[in-house]
Formats: structure tokens, sequence, C-alpha cells
């Protein structure tokens, strides 16, 4: 079973993928961009879909790593996860915004507007930019309709920045959302630092 693609060792924790995500291409039928802003979760944590064990719902996040996991959030938008860890062990990445790069067309008529910024800038628009539904959760990553690029010099390069989660309730100062510091394709600017 594949546990390596674009250069991540998927059976690595959670936050340590969200990282090295950064920078990296996701396709789903030949359309996708830049990984820009990524979000970790672990079993142990309570902020986890994963922390009171496995559901009918939740199956896939327990399942081999290098998968999906794809969730509806409060009933509306379908949310993107990609499994971490050892099989049995309930730890993904959820893929808060990409930097739209191909297939650009398309994700307009799904999204219904124009402006690259708005295109994959959260995780439920990367979602309906992609394309991606209920039907490709439990589906390998290493297989069509996904394909991950590994990252180029340039997305190598990107300034890294890492702070805490979004939206959620428990665990909210754990630092494990991460993305390129000052992308205008971010879901939400990160904290810039108080200068001493």
């Amino acid at each position: 079973m594949t546990t390596y693609l674009a250069g991540i060792d998927f059976n690595a924790p959670s936050h340590e993928v969200a990282r090295l995500l950064i920078g990296v291409t996701v396709l789903v039928d030949g359309v996708g961009g830049r990984i820009v802003e990524t979000e970790a979760y672990d079993r142990e944590d309570p902020a986890s879909h994963t922390y009171n064990g496995p559901t009918e719902r939740n199956a896939a996040m327990f399942g081999p790593p290098a998968h999906a996991y794809v969730y509806r959030s409060y009933g509306i938008h379908w949310c993107l996860n990609f499994v971490c860890r050892e099989e049995g062990h309930g730890a993904g990445v959820l893929i808060r915004a990409i930097e739209p790069l191909h297939g650009l067309d398309k994700m307009a008529a799904r999204r219904g507007l124009d402006d690259p910024r708005l295109l994959c800038s959260g995780p439920g628009r990367v979602c309906q930019a992609l394309g991606v539904t209920r039907e490709h959760n439990g589906k390998s990553l290493a297989l069509p309709p996904f394909e991950l690029l590994p990252r180029d010099a340039a997305a190598i390069a990107l300034p890294v920045a890492a702070g805490p989660r979004i939206g959620i309730s428990k665990a909210m100062d754990t630092p494990w959302r991460f993305g390129v510091a000052r992308s205008p394709y971010l879901s939400k600017p990160f904290r810039q630092p108080d200068r001493q």
C-alpha cells in the first residue's frame, strides 16, 4: 500500500504532514492547485472527529493513510481531509485553502464567481471548486481522480506560518494550522508576531 506520496510519508504524525503539504499541488480530475493552508487533527485531540472513536461517519479517517476523508460541515459544505498515521489510529489533515492553478474555468463555473482569491479560500470552497463530494470519501490519494504533485523549488522556499486552528471550540490554542504566510489565497490571514 502506498503511503509515500509527493515526497511525504503519510504514516507520519498529522501535524508534520500538515506542514509538509504546504506547497504540494492537489488535483481532482485535473482541477486544483497549490495547497496554501492546512490544519492537523489527531485522535488524542479533543477537536478531532476521531476523539470519541470510530463511527460510520468518520470511518475513513481510521482507514489507511494517504486516503481521503470527506465530511459535511454544518450540513452545507463538504470538507476534504488527508488521512495520516497507521490504519486504525484516526488522524488527518484538513485542506483549508489552495492557490488555484489548474482548471480555473471549471472552478469558476462551480463556484459561480471569477475572483481567483475566492475560488478555494476555505475548506468548503476547496471542495466546491474541485468537485469533491461524499463520493470521494475513502478513496486513495495515489489513484485517479486524485493526483498529488511534489513541491517544486519555489514552493519549498515559501515561508510557512503556524497558528491556532479556526472554527473549533476545543483545543483552540493548539498551533496546528499551517499556511503560506501572507498568501492572498488563505481562508483567514495568520496573526503577525507582536513586535518587541
